[in-house]
């Protein structure tokens, strides 16, 4: 596999870069739509996400904010500047350089702008807090300066011409990649989690040999890396990779670039392997993790790794309990969006539970691509709903058809008199009972609600 093949998602990459505070974020909101990256009007804000899918003329991308880097409170400005354009200009497609109109051009938009030049990459220059067409016509022009030909003065908090820059942004994109093929039947497992809980040791306990570099030193492991096996019958592609850090302590363009490798090996992937430190227990960055897989829709499988080392102060003050029992809870306890996801405890170390974790993911894999006929999935609903039925304001809740669009992850579309009706807890209610029939452990359920074109009753 070509790791640095841009095309892995099918989907352009777009890099926004530019100096602290000149609007990146609001930008990156703007673009995709909806409020993600943290904004504060304080230079060098830490983020807790960096990505996310936009669309502009029927063209998918993913976007990438770079300002989320951190290069420590000692470090110079030069050297983040230089780290950020690094990034862009060794992954993107399409690079996004946004300056401040209010400020005029600085030594720093100079000193990115020298290494933006050496990029053999698209550069589309946002003038940005150009709020009307006198700013514009009083600002813009001095950025040409930079030596970059395409410049849009616009207002990323009100969103003046910034179609205008996507339409440039989005002209400068490769043809579409052909998607992978879809009688690729191979199951394939990502395994993921942040830095030193054990993946590559996992990975090499799994086919048995020493494929990947095992280290005590976080981010040894910097590409996706691929591997092809066979297991009862079952052809596998795993897929290692790095671990994944909070945003504010990724230190420089390397291990930027790392963490978009994993968060593209998600993608690819049908089922992610979140390993977890048996010792270390749940902590906020195995939380962000699972949370990137559970956002992409892939099934999961929780691996609590470390587990011949022993955990006995879950145990305290609880005797007679099992101690996998106890933590199993715990891990539910913080991890209450990823209820769906199997818990396997093992030892990368001693090979112990390893291919129970297989096992159990192939189990995974075939729940995330089942479907169920339309009308066993009206009969199933009409019963629970029958069963339960709900009412808002004196409202009743009609469900008049329901259908599994697609799979992977199974994705139900409910046909209903008013969808404002519907509270996330009957929908909740919903999909445990359709859970209690259908075996979908280790797989989310994806159910959306639609307003009824016309009364259909459900077959």
């Amino acid at each position: 596999m070509e790791t640095g093949d841009n095309n892995i998602l099918n989907k352009p990459l777009v890099a926004i870069v530019g100096r602290p505070n000149v609007g990146k974020s609001t930008l990156f909101n703007r673009l995709v739509g909806r409020r993600i990256a943290i904004v504060e009007d304080t230079p060098g804000i830490t983020r807790d996400r960096l990505y996310a899918d936009g669309e502009w003329n029927g063209r998918e991308y993913t976007l990438i904010d770079t300002g989320g880097i951190q290069m420590g409170e000692t470090d110079p400005l030069r050297a983040m500047i230089r780290a950020q354009a690094e990034i862009a200009m060794s992954e993107a497609d399409v690079i996004i350089f946004v300056v401040d109109g209010r400020e005029g051009i600085t030594a720093s938009d100079e000193e990115l702008a020298d290494e933006l030049r050496r990029s053999p990459k698209p550069v589309v220059v946002c003038v940005n807090k150009t709020d009307n067409q006198d700013q514009e016509n009083k600002n813009v022009a001095d950025f040409y300066a930079l030596g970059f030909e395409e410049i849009f003065g616009i207002a990323a908090l009100g969103g003046r011409s910034v179609a205008d820059a996507l339409d440039a942004i989005v002209g400068h994109f490769p043809p579409r990649a052909p998607s992978e093929p879809e009688d690729d039947d191979r199951i394939k497992i990502a395994i993921i989690g942040r830095p030193n809980v054990g993946k590559s040791s996992l990975l090499n306990a799994i086919i048995g040999q020493e494929r990947a570099i095992v280290s005590p030193v976080a981010g040894t492991t910097r590409d996706a890396i691929d591997t092809v096996f066979t297991f009862n019958e079952h052809e596998i592609v795993l897929i290692d990779t790095a671990g994944i850090r909070r945003a504010g302590k990724i230190q420089g363009s390397v291990e930027y670039y790392t963490v978009l490798r994993a968060l593209r090996a998600i993608e690819r992937a049908d089922v992610v392997l979140l390993v977890v430190d048996s010792v270390d227990g749940i902590t906020d960055g195995d939380k962000r993790v699972g949370g990137y897989a559970h956002d992409a829709g892939r099934a999961a499988v929780v691996v609590v790794n470390k587990w011949d080392i022993g955990r006995d102060d879950v145990l305290e003050g609880m005797p007679g309990k099992n101690p996998m029992q106890v933590f199993t809870e715990e891990l539910r306890d913080a991890l209450p969006f990823m209820a769906y996801a199997p818990v396997a405890f093992t030892s990368a170390l001693t090979g112990k539970g390893v291919s129970a974790v297989v096992e159990t993911a192939i189990d995974a894999a075939n729940a995330h691509s089942m479907r169920i006929a339309t009308g066993e999935l009206n009969r199933l609903l009409r019963d629970a709903i029958d069963a339960h039925p709900y009412s808002e304001k004196g409202r009743s809740l009609k469900v008049y058809y329901a259908t599994m669009t697609e799979v992977k992850p199974p994705h139900i579309v409910l046909f209903v008199n008013d969808p404002e009706l519907v509270h996330f807890s009957y929908r909740r209610y919903l999909e445990n009972q359709i859970r209690k029939t259908y075996a979908f452990e280790g797989t989310p359920i994806k159910i959306d609600i639609k307003r009824a074109d016309k009364r259909v009753s459900a077959t």
